[in-house]
This record gives structure tokens, C-alpha cells and sequence, in this order.
């Protein structure tokens, strides 16, 4: 197996290539993204400007922004830090009915010890129920697309209904890195497509889309714009865990994104164990390169389990009777042929076409250049 000299990249991740040092692709867009947006005094300076631009244009409203929370460290810490910057954020959580109750109280705990309104948006679970299912019928590798999906829409919604300018959300390339297209990517396009297909007919009344011309309309229309805070400022991850614990008992839910039931069983069951894929080599060689831990360090965590057997099988059990299946259906799921994003229909290629068109769009709806685009102009550069 080939693994990158500098994290810990390896030949399993499709569209993987290495130079003549050993360096992985990815590693090299890993270095471009940090030079694209740097921290420091400069991180700063950018991140003043945008808090400016919140206050501004939220002098007429109750909220500068809208920030989506899961629970976890990232959303946690992103709600204190913006009452430290004087913001008055709208914080916004999904309902997908496998919010794990710790996930919940940090939630309560933190918008409650802030004075933050919140608004949780509950999706009628027999429809995300069925797009659950449907994504397992389909054999897709990330399953959990409806969530994601609907969180992305959901705040979008929301900002588009009470004149909110502003969309933070707590992502961080320096300790997520950037997934494989492969992997992880999706569309409102595809999730019709294979709900459609895969689904029982249930009509999605309350699941919240956002298609393409919804979002270039609440971008140039609406003026709305998606921001990630933490490209921009020293944002350490177990430095805000520990603040988080002292100042607001907020509680530790385990591995990544595990605050979530489903998205559990998604990275730590579903993807290793039917198509061998293990997300934490993006993530920690991530962390590598931002020097948050030693490339011995994230060697050592790719070699223990996610969870324990039992612990992985318990989860699985959960899943598998929240979901309404049998084992037996669960276990025709399970032995179907494995697919990827790019078995079934989306906007992709339509979606890189416009970009590759119409760049000044992009500064109208996200303060950052997206990881997919930065992934698109390396592979451009290289091979001119």
C-alpha cells in the first residue's frame, strides 16, 4: 500500500496519485487550501471585516446570522465565539429523529447559558425514514446525504424567511480535510433521483430542498452567503472540547460526528465494513498538516477500531429497528453491490460547468473558495 509521506493518505482513496517525493494530490490540496486561506494576523483581518458585514447589514434585524448546531465541539464553540465577536446569531438545529440525547442537552446547555434563541427544524420522520432507506437501497457509501443535505437547506430556509444575510457554519478543512468526490458527494438532483427509485412513494411535504436555482437565488437575490469561521481564526479542537467541558458541562459523544446516531452507524459501520473505507485518513491527515497531531499520532488512531464490536453491533441494531427494517431486508441491503456517487444522476457536471463560467458568482454566495473548486483548479493546473 501506498501512503502519503507527509499524512496518512493512502492508495484505498480513489482519484489518489503520488509525485516523484512520495507526496499524495491530496496532500498537495491540503497545502493549497491552507495557503488559500491563511490564519494568523491575515485570518484576522479577513474575519474582522465579515463581522463588520454581519453587524451591518443585521442592524435592522433581531439576528446577524444563523448558526447551524449539531451539538458537537465545532457548532458548540462556533456559538461562543460569536457572542465574543458581539454577533447575535440564530442558532438552528435539524431533527432527523437520531439526535443522541447528549447531543441535545449540549445543545439546550450552551444556547440556554447564552441567551441564544433556538430553532429546531423537524423533519416528519417517515420521510427521512424512507431517504435513509432509499440510500441504503441504493448502495451509496455516504448514507447519511439526506442529513446533510437538509441541514445545509434548512438554514438556508430559515435565513431566506427572517432576512438573515449571514450562514456560519463550524466546518473546518484543517481537521476534516477534503473527502473524495467519490465518497461523499450530492445534490438535491440525486436525492430525488434515488428517492424515486429506491423509495416507498412518501411524499416529502416537510423535507427541506435547496435545488440549484434556490441557492444561486438566495445567493445573488437574497444576498445570502455561507460562511466558515474557523478558515479564518486559530481554531484548535481539543482546546475548545476543554473549554466547552469547564465553562458549559458540555459532554463528550465520542468519535467524529458520532453525535448523531445515524451518522455513526454510517462512518463507523457502514462505510469500513461494505466498502472499506475509512474517512479518518482524510481527517487526520488533515490534522497532520495543520500540526495538530504527529503523523505517529494518526497512524496510531487508523489502527484502533472505530468502536468496540459491541458497541459497533448495538448501533447497528439501533439503526436497523428505528429504520422499520428486518433483519432480513437489513441483510439484502447489506450483500447488494456497493455503488458510488456517480452511479446515479446529479447536477455535478452541470454544477463545474457554471463554475468554470462564472467565478464572481461564487463570491456571491460562499466568503471562501470551495474545496471541490480549489480540487478542480489544482487538477486544471496540473495538467496544463
Amino acid at each position: 500500500m501506498s501512503v502519503c509521506i507527509k499524512g496518512v493518505w493512502d492508495d484505498t482513496i480513489p482519484g489518489i496519485s503520488f509525485d516523484e517525493e512520495g507526496v499524495s494530490n491530496f496532500c498537495r490540496l491540503q497545502e493549497k487550501l491552507m495557503a488559500d486561506h491563511p490564519r494568523g494576523e491575515k485570518g484576522q483581518v479577513d474575519w474582522n471585516a465579515l463581522v463588520a458585514a454581519m453587524k451591518k447589514a443585521g442592524r435592522a434585524n433581531q439576528y446577524d446570522c444563523i448558526i447551524g448546531v449539531s451539538g458537537g465541539v465545532d457548532s458548540s464553540y462556533l456559538l461562543h465565539m460569536a457572542k465574543q465577536y458581539g454577533l447575535r446569531p440564530l442558532a438552528v438545529n435539524l431533527d432527523n429523529g437520531f439526535n443522541s440525547e447528549i447531543a441535545v442537552q449540549n445543545i439546550y446547555k450552551v444556547t440556554t447559558r447564552l441567551g441564544i434563541d433556538l430553532e429546531t427544524y423537524v423533519i416528519d420522520y417517515e420521510e427521512i425514514k424512507d431517504l435513509l432507506r432509499a440510500y441504503m437501497k441504493a448502495g451509496m457509501p455516504w448514507i447519511d446525504t439526506p442529513t446533510d443535505l437538509a441541514i445545509k437547506a434548512t438554514m438556508y430556509k430559515i435565513a431566506r424567511a427572517e432576512g438573515i444575510r449571514y450562514i456560519l457554519r463550524g466546518n473546518d478543512f484543517r481537521s476534516e480535510g477534503k473527502q473524495p468526490k467519490e465518497w461523499t458527494y450530492s445534490d438535491s438532483k440525486q436525492l430525488l433521483f434515488i428517492h424515486n427509485r429506491f423509495g416507498s412513494g412518501i411524499a416529502l411535504n416537510t423535507y427541506p430542498l435547496l435545488t440549484l436555482p434556490l441557492q444561486i437565488y438566495s445567493g445573488l437575490v437574497k444576498g445570502i452567503k455561507d460562511i466558515r469561521p474557523f478558515y479564518y481564526l486559530d481554531y484548535n479542537k481539543q482546546q475548545a472540547k476543554r473549554l466547552m467541558m469547564d465553562e458549559y458541562d458540555w459532554k463528550d459523544y465520542g468519535g467524529h460526528h458520532h453525535e448523531n446516531l445515524f451518522t455513526k452507524f454510517a462512518m463507523a459501520y457502514w462505510l469500513p465494513r461494505k466498502f472499506g473505507i475509512d474517512k479518518r485518513k482524510i481527517n487526520l491527515s488533515a490534522q497532520v498538516l495543520s500540526q495538530a497531531i504527529t503523523r505517529e499520532e494518526a497512524l496510531a488512531q487508523l489502527a484502533q477500531p472505530f468502536a468496540s464490536a459491541t458497541e459497533l453491533e448495538q448501533t447497528r441494531q439501533y439503526v436497523v429497528k428505528k429504520l422499520d427494517l428486518t433483519e432480513e431486508e437489513f441483510n439484502q441491503i447489506w450483500l447488494a453491490p456497493a455503488k458510488h456517487t456517480f452511479d446515479y444522476p446529479s447536477n455535478y457536471a452541470l454544477i463545474f460547468g457554471l463554475v468554470s463560467r462564472f467565478r464572481p458568482i461564487l463570491k456571491r454566495l460562499y466568503a471562501f473558495t470551495p474545496m471541490s473548486v480549489s480540487a478542480n483548479d489544482l487538477l486544471e493546473a496540473k495538467q496544463q
